[in-house]
């Protein structure tokens, strides 16, 4: 049927369009079926009903799917029904607990990319993904076909080094300084990160308070064959694009598949043209990864996957019962970041995790002694002459200082409501109260914690202070501060007994 297209300036997470009652009943197209238009170009959309929103003869399409379709000669588009794609029937084999073969699920991962699954379809792939899971073999599968929807990177120099930490636990600022002492050593290590999906402060959050990180794939390959390295997010490059529609369904469902994590992860190294890849499995409690045991489980299955898709993979399992170092949001973790590479020792934790890190690399590239040579490069500056080489070349101020990074002017201290040691600190806790304040959209928002597990504390003592742009955002932080209390503190007495009764 030839309809008329009336565009719509709507951003919507699927295709979808709207049809009369009467055109959809003619066609015999059911509210959530899927048509195919065409005109310059064919796409598949979701059709619903626009009761008294539309008029017979015509349909409202989105401008950008309008735009990308075209309309014939006559300003018309030709609209008719589409059966499910087979791939519908592979997700509910999935669903039934089934293996599926490499050419299923390329079906499913193209039927995702071009739109012909819905978001109740990709949902319940996920979900079918979360309950029956995969073998290491699909998983292997799923990745290539993942990354093979995107762009692939191809750099003349080999090889070509990575690093990735699954997250999870707030203040891991390591990676500029772990790129900077790698690439300081010689290695080639151009690194995409992401943005904060549920966390506090991604990398690039605070990467781009000092430089730009939307970088294309000629950008990014020319710095990393010039300098060594790169800190470039890795949604401004066509990179395994099937991932990014998936998280943006899977993240209001507040699951995260093992088999989807992980095929995310190694599709993106895949594209990026990685031979060498470091992982950073942060384990503790409030972690994505809350014990040893499921670590050294997540170690297993990505040094597997790895050799099935020929990429050397190395695990580091590290220590993650608390905040790493000391703050937390953009600004203020990229201050803490800039500051070590300056030359300052502290905060330990931060500088003993990214020199233990670095030298994995270093060692993976046959380097004897890699920790000992991490920390040669960071104390000897090699690595902040790295970086700002890095800063530069990515439009950053040559004259960068890590006092330049500014917390949010208003504030509020947290103080101890009584005397102890910190038994434990929230990691879920500080993102809930770091998020209150605005982080990490607002740069300035975050906190600055300054006590840590097992040191005492005195009844009045500032335990951390939150910093906000505005002062409803700082009033909100403090609320969540209150309802969540990020920290634990008890006194060396648990309990006086001063009777034993008999039994």
């Amino acid at each position: 049927m030839k309809l008329k297209p009336i565009p719509v300036d709507v951003v919507l997470a699927e295709s979808t369009v709207l049809l009369s009652e009467k055109d959809s009943t003619q066609m015999g197209v059911k509210e959530g079926d899927r048509v195919v238009i065409t005109g310059n170009k064919t796409v598949v959309a979701v059709a619903s009903y626009g009761v008294g929103v539309v008029e017979d003869g015509s349909i409202k399409i989105p401008s950008s799917l309008l735009e990308k379709v075209g309309t014939y000669r006559d300003g018309t588009v030709n609209v008719q029904y589409s059966h499910k794609p087979d791939s519908v029937h592979f997700i509910r084999k999935k669903m039934d607990g089934e293996r599926l073969s490499k050419e299923q699920i390329n079906a499913i991962v193209e039927d995702i990319l071009e739109n012909r699954l819905s978001g109740i379809e990709i949902s319940a792939w996920l979900t079918a993904l979360y309950i029956n899971g995969m073998d290491i073999d699909e998983i292997a599968d799923f990745t290539m076909a993942m990354a093979n929807t995107g762009s692939i990177v191809t750099f003349s120099r080999k090889p070509v080094f990575d690093f990735h930490s699954l997250g999870g636990v707030p203040g891991n600022k390591i990676t500029p300084i772990v790129i900077s002492i790698v690439a300081a050593g010689g290695l080639m290590i151009p690194k995409t990160s992401s943005r904060a999906i549920s966390s506090a402060c991604g990398t690039s959050d605070f990467v781009e308070t000092f430089c730009d990180v939307e970088l294309d794939a000629n950008q990014l390959k020319t710095i990393a064959e010039d300098i060594g390295g790169v800190f470039s997010w890795g949604g401004s490059m066509n990179l395994a694009p099937v991932d990014d529609l998936v998280i943006k369904i899977e993240h209001p469902l507040g699951i995260n598949p093992r088999a989807q994590m992980l095929a995310s992860i190694m599709s993106k190294k895949v594209a990026m043209g990685s031979t060498h890849l470091l992982v950073d499995i942060p384990t503790g409690q409030g972690t994505k990864v809350p014990t040893l045991e499921s670590a050294k489980s997540y170690a297993r299955d990505l040094m597997d996957l790895g050799d099935r898709i020929g990429m050397h993979v190395e695990c580091a399992i590290t220590y993650a019962d608390q905040p790493i170092g000391n703050a937390v949001g953009p600004n203020l973790e990229a201050r803490e970041c800039i500051s070590i590479l300056e030359g300052s020792k502290h905060p330990s934790s931060v500088v003993e995790k990214a020199v233990e890190c670095a030298g994995i690399l270093f060692e993976m590239a046959g380097i004897p002694n890699g920790a000992v040579k991490a920390k040669e490069i960071l104390d000897s500056g090699a690595a902040y002459k790295k970086f700002m080489e890095i800063v530069v070349a990515q439009n950053g101020r040559p004259d960068l200082k890590s006092e330049d990074l500014k917390p949010g002017k208003y504030s509020f201290d947290v103080l101890a409501s009584h005397a102890g040691y910190v038994h434990s600190i929230g990691n879920k806790q500080i993102v809930m109260v770091a998020k209150a304040a605005g982080a990490p959209s607002d740069k300035g928002a975050g906190l600055m914690i300054y006590k840590k597990k097992g040191q005492r504390v005195e009844q009045g003592d500032v335990l951390m202070t939150i910093y906000a742009e505005s002062e409803s955002k700082l009033q909100r932080a403090k609320e969540s501060a209150l309802a969540n209390r990020p920290f634990d503190i008890e006194g060396m007495l648990l309990k006086r007994v001063t009777e034993v009764k008999p039994i």
